[in-house]
């Protein structure tokens, strides 16, 4: 075991969370029986407390009784749906295996199921909704500081305010600097020195105290710390330069060690597990619907010309391995050679029915066949051809950081108008730090947003030829 420093928050109300999380399952599960008129015998009982003990680990696994207090309440929802299914499914598959799926009811089962899945978010919305009610009257806030008037302790200060449901009254700001320093800065709401803040603390007046210091004034920050380790204020440290270049940074350890990431997939634990099964989904459902469209594409590109309906294109994948990408074919001449040779406005290369296809998208739809495979997702960056990698990676700063996911049939960039012949550095920059956004701040959430996004308005678009 190891003797970790870094852990998230964990609330008061945690054990009352998990008390009433496990009263839930246990009142659906009595009522599903009673409901069909089935007696609570040992085997029932049995099939209860395994489903209990798995919930309970995955819970604790995923850090579900955690403070959500500045985290995503949509997140905090899907963990809680994710952990219920997946107890049933191993639930289901355990039965199966052990042959006595015959001895319980599946209405019943799945009927405790649906209604667990519904009483959970139930109450977790209701909790939600009485918290920031009470927050917005000022009740159960708790009061913070920030020690450090710099840009990243700005930021989180306005954070705070747009975000009363976070449930914390930032009071102001305190530094040792003299005003005459802090030209730009909102020095109206500076309160004091760095001891007042130190004082403050001592007699409880505040809950929490961030440090927004440059990471470069280490000594200064120790200084700060030690003289908070007389109080019982809670002391968290804003780093400055991790605000800029962290992708979905998180705590983690080797040994008793404990590290931050600063490059790194957000694809770990039930992250992956959450994208793979919808693009696996999402996927297999859309191929079954447009299977009629697929062979009438498939078709016209037969009969009006020359050459194979589909061809595959090489391209980076995860972590940068090549990877086939299928098409269908829009061009009389596709190469894979060295030269970058990009689809330009009225392109003598691009044939009648190519021009439509590249135009509303359609001619990425095999890429889905990419997705069931493992090579793509959905959503995520959209892949470009090797030798623009190469060229590219060596401008545009984190270029490469792109592939700490797989590609995407559908991105953040392109939706947002980031789509089409990259001719210029600048447009080639702005495709990367839309990317980089979305690798940053995924969630399945974001996935589904992006989506609907490109059904409403992604698959016309005036910049595709």
């Amino acid at each position: 075991m190891t003797n970790s420093i870094l852990h998230y928050e964990q609330p008061g109300s945690s054990v009352v969370y998990r008390f009433i999380d496990l009263m839930i399952l246990c009142g659906v599960f009595l009522a599903s029986m009673h409901l069909y008129g089935i007696p609570l015998d040992k085997d029932y009982l049995i099939l209860l407390s395994v489903s209990l003990a798995i919930y309970s680990y995955l819970a604790e696994s995923v850090q579900l009784y955690r403070s959500w207090r500045a985290g995503r309440f949509s997140q905090m929802l899907m963990h809680v749906a994710t952990i219920h299914t997946v107890s049933f499914l191993l639930i289901v598959a355990g039965l199966f295996l052990l042959k006595e799926a015959e001895s319980f009811s599946r209405l019943a089962l799945v009927s405790w199921y649906l209604g667990g899945l519904v009483v959970l978010l139930l109450w977790r919305v209701s909790a939600r909704a009485i918290k920031t009610w009470r927050r917005k009257r000022g009740l159960s806030l708790q009061q913070v500081a920030i020690i450090g008037l710099t840009p990243s302790g700005v930021a989180l200060h306005n954070e705070i305010a747009q975000h009363f449901e976070l449930g914390f009254n930032c009071i102001g700001f305190f530094d040792d600097r003299a005003p005459e320093r802090l030209d730009g800065l909102p020095t109206e709401s500076l309160l004091g020195s760095v001891e007042d803040a130190v004082q403050m603390a001592r007699t409880g007046k505040l809950v929490k105290i961030y440090i927004c210091l440059p990471m470069m004034a280490e000594k200064r920050i120790a200084d700060i710390i030690s003289r908070l380790g007389d109080t019982t204020s809670d002391v968290l440290i804003v780093p400055d330069f991790l605000f800029k270049n962290l992708m979905h940074a998180r705590i983690g350890n080797v040994g008793s060690i404990d590290t931050i990431s600063v490059f790194e997939s957000p694809m770990f634990g039930f992250q992956s597990f959450y994208k793979r099964s919808f693009d696996v989904l999402f996927s297999g459902t859309v191929l079954l619907l447009i299977s009629p469209l697929l062979l009438m594409i498939a078709a016209a590109i037969k009969l009006t010309s020359k050459g194979p309906v589909l061809f595959r294109q090489d391209r980076y994948g995860l972590d940068g391995k090549r990877i086939g990408v299928y098409k269908f074919r829009s061009m009389k001449v596709m190469e894979n050679g060295g030269a970058v040779t990009q689809a330009k406005r009225n392109d003598s290369r691009v044939t009648a029915v190519g021009a439509f296809l590249r135009r509303t998208s359609l001619d990425e739809l095999p890429q889905f066949f990419n997705v069931l495979l493992g090579e793509m997702s959905v959503v995520g960056p959209r892949p470009h051809a090797v030798a623009h990698n190469e060229e590219y990676r060596k401008q545009v700063a984190y270029y490469m950081l792109r592939h700490k996911v797989r590609p995407g049939i559908t991105g953040w960039a392109q939706i947002n108008g980031w789509r089409g012949e990259t001719d210029t550095l600048e447009k080639m920059e702005m495709r990367v730090k839309y990317d980089l956004d979305y690798i940053r701040n995924w969630s399945l959430f974001f996935d589904v947003r992006i989506v609907f996004k490109t059904v409403f308005k992604g698959f016309v678009d005036k910049n595709a030829y």
